[in-house]
């Protein structure tokens, strides 16, 4: 799933080498953080989050198949 993010978010930014995407677990759930440079960051989030919340969605639907909890959550 890390890849995947990662993928989407390399394509969408300028600064590819700043793309920082790290994963962690707690109990049942996995956190997905994505790090981007501060000029990319309006790329990643899009107007009014639709790029956020497209990506937070084929996340949860591909998560959804296999039965678990992934959240994606995006910060400097």
């Amino acid at each position: 799933m890390k890849e995947l993010v990662e993928y989407i978010v390399k394509n969408l930014v300028i600064n590819e080498g700043a793309v920082s995407v790290t994963e962690t677990e707690e109990n049942d759930e996995t956190v997905i953080h994505v790090t981007v440079a501060e000029e990319d960051m309006g790329r990643v989030i899009g107007k009014g989050g639709k790029v956020a919340s497209s990506i937070r969605a084929i996340v949860k639907s591909i998560s959804a198949r296999e039965g678990k909890k992934v959240f994606v959550k995006f910060g400097e």
